[in-house]
């Protein structure tokens, strides 16, 4: 989630309409510094990050003029969507410290902008990757959980302390068996004590043990949901460094693979839903898209392109133009 937030936080966005493409524009103002506790990092970043928790993100618009004074993003767990009688929402409720604020939907236009992701089964919320991967987090936490339990028992006792009955006993005196136990507790268990050497008496022996197979095998189980949780959410395992990925050549690929099947996808759908949104404020209709000229990890790709299109002389320049993602005119012309 942190990956996926912070690179999605970190594209460039551009403006534009179908004329041309805009340097200085309210709207590009407005993202710049939304809200007088963040940038517009900050704001994409927590964004994207309640998108991909819940698969819902809420932005608050506060003040209603041509454009929003300011956009507030609001906790997904908090927000609750009010249908009407034809099922689209009239309405969002905000519940916090027992309290409910209620955002109403007048004359088409919200003062939340709603962006979720696609649900088969839900006509109003949306499905975050962490359900799809909730089995394999199950696994996974369980896995550390027994992992942990073993290192804090010396990862298995390294051995077993057996007793000989010595002097004709058949066992320990509840004494002897409770000072054994202490003795152990605190001189021999814990990180701090590794490596101590152990004074043993009066019959007892020593047998190391090692691992049992089962064991080892819980760090493979934990790599192998690490690795669907990674691709539940459209990581490269490479990316996380995850062994036993080879689905990619090398980190380069797989961090191109990570920008254009998850990244781009995701904040292409995000910056969408706040152009159309921000656009029925004033009536203005415009386009925020990422500038993938000025993504690093796209530079290869996109040099590739641009040299393709412009030795294409069949093409005219406004097709050119075109197939780049550029707007009919140049940047700044008049008119």
């Amino acid at each position: 989630m942190r990956l996926i937030s912070e690179a999605a936080a970190a594209l460039p966005l551009m403006l534009q309409d179908r004329g041309r493409r805009y340097d200085d524009h309210p709207a590009l103002a407005l993202l710049a510094r939304p809200n007088p506790g963040q940038g517009r990092a900050e704001l994409i970043e927590a964004l994207v990050g309640q998108i991909l928790l819940t698969g819902n993100g809420y932005v608050e618009a506060v003040g209603t003029d041509a454009l929003p004074f300011e956009l507030h993003v609001l906790r997904s767990d908090r927000v609750s969507l009010v249908p009407g009688a034809d099922g689209w929402p009239v309405g969002y409720e905000y519940t916090v410290g027992g309290r409910k604020h209620r955002f109403a939907v007048e004359d088409g236009v919200s003062p939340i902008c709603h962006i979720k992701s696609f649900h088969p089964q839900d006509d109003h919320y949306g499905l975050s990757p962490l359900s799809a991967a909730a089995t394999a987090i199950d696994v996974h936490n369980a896995a550390s959980a027994w992992s942990k339990a073993l290192l804090d028992n010396a990862a298995r006792p390294s051995g077993a302390i057996v007793y000989r009955g010595a002097d004709g006993q058949a066992g320990l005196t509840p004494d002897q068996y409770d000072r054994l136990v202490e003795e152990m507790e605190s001189q021999h268990q814990g990180a701090r004590n590794a490596g101590r050497p152990m004074l043993l008496e009066g019959g007892l022996d020593w047998k190391p043990m090692g691992f049992s197979p089962s064991d080892m095998e819980f760090q493979k189980t934990k790599e192998a949901a690490a690795r669907e949780i990674a691709v539940a959410f459209g990581v490269p395992p490479m990316i996380l460094g995850i062994p036993g990925d080879a689905t990619y050549a090398n980190y380069q690929e797989a961090n191109r693979a990570f920008y254009r099947l998850t990244v781009l996808p995701l904040m292409a759908r995000v910056a969408g839903a706040l152009a159309e949104w921000l656009s029925d404020f004033g009536g203005e209709r415009f386009d925020l898209r990422v500038d993938l000229d000025q993504v690093p990890a796209l530079a290869a790709e996109r040099d590739g392109q641009w040299r393709r299109v412009s030795e294409a002389l069949f093409l005219t320049d406004a097709e050119k133009r075109a197939l780049l993602g550029l707007p009919a005119r140049e940047v700044g012309s008049d008119g």
